[in-house]
Parts: structure tokens; sequence; C-alpha cells
């Protein structure tokens, strides 16, 4: 098979998947840890066979327009809200994602940031820090339980599925919401599924979203969502910052409707060091780091490497989302 070009728009992430990429093509790479320049994208994907590239990555129309080289989009995520894949597809390009290998990590970082903002860990360890811890007294540090409390899912995917395995663990009750029923894990875990989502609000302790972002769920949990959910509950978020109006969370947190919230995603991201969101003590951040546990990342690497390879070769990908674009060429 002739060697063809792939950019990869990232060196340091998954050094193993691009190693294996040179060896059957050749292999171009940004080296900054910042994403590309818009101009060198296009100029990239104008001249190669193949990209891989980060969920910051925008493919879309006028990338794609500029391009007739291009065959497949191999996308180091799970989410695809970076890339207009009707147009890709139009475009005659594959486009692949991450999907099966990041969940039991997501989920761990799901508990692991409900642990915190429930039991005040991170804000425990910032007084520390600060110098403000000079006498043992609990009571400014007094959390919430998390067992046996309810917690909401928004969102029953592989990632919601796995935060209700563990859930089950601290014998919470688990509500959900999701665009599709799943009477089999209701069944296996005890799961009781709400036909809207504005009940998974009212009645959950704890709502954590996974559900991908699209022009339906953007901003989806605006002032009125926020509304419905109890003084002494808190919001998770590990999908996307745009499913969560930062305005309404930030006056609900700081005016006392929600106890408080956890994300690993923001919007802007990254959230500028001014943002009001950062000035409040019960509202946990981290750098939309929910999968990065090294295992994980080296496995989504493998994939999205795996899904150009097929795709260079026509072989079936591992993880085609648009293979009609196949009929396209």
């Amino acid at each position: 098979m002739a060697r063809e070009k792939i950019f990869v728009t990232r060196e340091h992430i998954i050094p193993e998947a691009i190693a294996y990429l040179a060896e059957h093509h050749d292999v171009e790479v940004w080296k900054e840890r910042s994403a590309p320049p818009r101009d060198l994208l296009i100029k990239k994907a104008s001249e190669c066979a193949g990209m891989l590239t980060e969920i910051t990555d925008v493919i879309d129309k006028e990338l794609l327009d500029q391009t007739s080289t291009l065959r497949v989009v191999a996308n180091r995520a799970v989410g695809m809200d970076n890339i207009d894949i009707l147009e890709a597809t139009s475009h005659g390009v594959m486009v692949a994602n991450t999907p099966g290998v990041l969940h039991e990590s997501c989920a761990d970082f799901t508990f692991g940031l409900m642990l915190s903002l429930a039991r005040n860990i991170t804000y425990g360890d910032r007084q520390i820090r600060a110098g403000a811890w000079k006498v043992f007294d609990q009571i400014p540090y007094l959390g919430t339980d998390v067992y046996e409390a309810t917690l909401g899912i928004i969102g029953m995917g592989l990632i919601g599925t796995a935060v209700a395995r563990r859930a089950k663990a601290f014998n919470m009750k688990i509500v959900y919401y999701s665009r599709t029923r799943k009477p089999e894990l209701e069944e296996s875990l005890g799961l009781e599924w709400r036909p809207e989502m504005d009940s998974i609000f009212r009645e959950a302790d704890y709502v954590s979203l996974h559900m991908p972002l699209t022009a339906d769920t953007e901003y989806v949990v605006g002032p009125r969502e926020l509304g419905l959910m109890k003084p002494t509950s808190f919001l998770i978020n590990t999908t996307r910052g745009r499913t969560v109006d930062p305005k309404a969370l930030y006056e609900a947190v700081s005016g006392g409707g929600i106890a408080g919230a956890a994300l690993d995603v923001t919007d802007p991201e990254p959230i500028g060091i001014d943002d009001p969101l950062l000035t409040l003590p019960n509202v946990l951040i981290s750098p939309h780091i929910a999968s990065a546990s090294s295992a994980t990342v080296r496995k989504m690497g493998q994939m999205a490497a795996a899904n150009i390879l097929a795709a260079l070769e026509g072989q079936t990908m591992p993880s085609c989302v648009n293979p009609e674009a196949a009929n396209q060429r």
C-alpha cells in the first residue's frame, strides 16, 4: 500500500499512536501543546489523506471545501461536536471517534468530583494551603452525605451507565432521563426512568450530566432547570461546557438556589481566570480531565490510529460514525 500523508494535531498526547502510524504512512505532527492555527489546519487538510484531531480542532464546511485529498478524520474523543458530520459525509470524508474505552475512567472521575464537592475535600485543601486552618473545628467543613442520596443521571449511555453502577455501591436511589429508555438497566441496577428531564432536576440530590453536545442540548441547563433543583442539591458536569448556561449557574450557586457544582468542562474553555464562577467556594472546577488516565489516553490514541489505517486501507474502521461517506467518492 502506498504511503499517504497524515497530520496529527498534537505531538505530546499520543506518541505511541503516532509511532504506529509512522510505520505505515508519512506523518506530520504539530509540536506545540496548543491547537494548530486555523490557517495551518486548513492547509494540512488540503494536503493530507488523514487527520488525527482533538476536540478543539474544528472540522467544518470551510475546511472541508478546501480539500479534495482528505479521506478520514479520526477524533480522539467520543464527542463529535467539533466536526460537522453532515458536511464531512457530503465531501466523502469518513469520521471516527473513540467510544468504549473511556467510560470507566470518566465514571471514576465523576464520582471523584461528587465526593470532593459533597464532602468539601477540595475546599478543605484550599483552606489549609491558604493558612486558614488554625484550630480543630469541623463545623466550617460540614459536608453532605452521598450514601443513600438520590442521584439523577441525564444521558444513560456508556458513561452514565458506569456512573450508575458505582452509585449502587453507595446505595443511592438512581433516577434517569435518556432519549432511549433502558429496561434492562432498570432491572439489573434498580434504575428508575423519568419520561421528562424536569423530574430529574426536581428529585435529585446530585444531578450528573452525560449527554452529548448537540443543537438540542446546547445550554439545556439554564435558569429554569436550575430553578427546579433543591437548594441542597448539586450539579455535576463532565460532558461539555456548553450544555450549561454559566451565568445561570453562577446565579443559582451564589444565590443559594443550589448547594454547589462540580465542573470538568466549562464555557468558555479554558475558563478565564476572572470568571465569576471561580470566586465561589462551593464550585469545583477541573481542566477537562475526566478521561485523562494514562491507560485510557493511550487506548484512545490507539483506536484513533487504527481508524485512520483501516480507512486508508479500505477496511472496516473500528468506529466510523458515517460509513456512508465512502459512497460519496
